[in-house]
């Protein structure tokens, strides 16, 4: 069993990340941002003066959160080929990659119902569809989000051994 766990903690490639430090999680703060900064923007879009401005802005915080999702999917994806499938590890990271990419293809949507509607001139603020979409992908990327903890936090894929752990409890005066 020892020898699987460690399987799974070291990279499937160079491009995964070292050991004990993946870059997929760190990658993953990019759509993340720019998705809930979208959201921010699609309510401001509401509730300002400007509401073009911000309609704008969202949709291109959205593509930037697309682009994003893209890069963090290929970190992700080299994780994930590295897991049993048919283990509880496996399945959590399964239902993670599909949350992920149902997000990913929702904004996807989004962005185009956006593109067509800002070219026909048509409502300057963000519609009801728009931000209804929105809101329910931020939701799916909680979820996703929270299953990724799962994969890091409580069943270690990709992070440092016990020891490796343990060694940062040890102080200058242990021996």
């Amino acid at each position: 069993m020892n020898d699987q766990l460690q399987r799974i903690k070291e990279p499937a490639s160079p491009l995964a990340g070292p050991y004990g430090h993946p870059f997929h999680p760190i990658a993953v703060t990019l759509p993340i941002g720019a998705w809930v900064s979208s959201a921010v923007f699609d309510i401001m879009s509401r509730a300002s003066s400007e509401p073009r401005t911000y309609a704008r802005g969202s949709a291109d915080l959205i593509k930037t959160g697309i682009v994003g999702a893209g890069g963090a999917a290929l970190f992700g994806l080299l994780d994930y080929l590295k897991l049993p499938k048919t283990k509880a590890v496996g399945l959590t990271a399964t239902a993670h990659m599909v949350l992920n990419l149902t997000t990913t293809a929702l904004f996807a949507i989004n962005l185009a119902e956006r593109e067509r509607r800002l070219a026909d001139g048509g409502e300057q603020a963000v519609s009801n569809r728009e931000l209804c979409m929105s809101m329910l992908a931020i939701v799916l990327l909680s979820g996703s989000g929270w299953l990724g903890g799962m994969l890091s936090y409580h069943y270690g894929v990709r992070v440092a051994d016990e020891t490796v752990q343990a060694s940062g409890l040890r102080g200058p005066l242990d021996g």
